[in-house]
């Protein structure tokens, strides 16, 4: 990833700890890092900073995930969106991008999953985790 495709992140996570880890991730290559903690936040947020990519825990909507995954697609703009989540059911990835998500991180696999899906996601493919998938490798496509 070059400066020019990666210059800001916004993510969002109710879990302080997870964040920090995830944010000094996403910091080695993303000039700015923007962290919220809440749906009405990131969905704020998501509409004035316009990331280049926004990673955020399918467990921060109220209520309804696929709803959720809606509401930010229509504010993200032309943002990458890259959902994080603990549930490895293939179901789950794929109902998080028919709803609009570009790519699904599986939490558990962060360390492994999330930069290398970040880099298919501005690549201009989909990304799932391999083990949402059953499979090895990466793009989806």
């Amino acid at each position: 990833m070059n400066d020019a495709t990666a210059s800001c992140v916004l993510l969002a996570d109710r879990h302080h700890s997870l964040t920090e880890g995830v944010r000094g991730l996403l910091e080695t290559v993303f000039s700015t890092v923007f962290m919220v903690a809440d749906e009405a936040s990131l969905i704020e947020g998501a509409q004035h900073l316009r990331p280049s990519v926004i990673v955020a825990d399918l467990s921060l909507a109220r209520g309804d995930s696929l709803a959720f995954v809606r509401r930010l697609r229509q504010r993200a703009g032309d943002s990458k969106v890259l959902m994080l989540s603990v549930h490895d059911e293939p179901s789950v990835a794929r109902s998080a991008i028919a709803a609009g998500a570009d790519g699904v991180v599986l939490k558990r696999a962060i360390a492994t999953d999330l930069l290398a899906g970040i880099e298919t996601l501005l690549g201009g493919s989909h990304f799932v985790s391999p083990a949402m998938r059953g499979e090895s490798g990466h793009a989806t496509g």
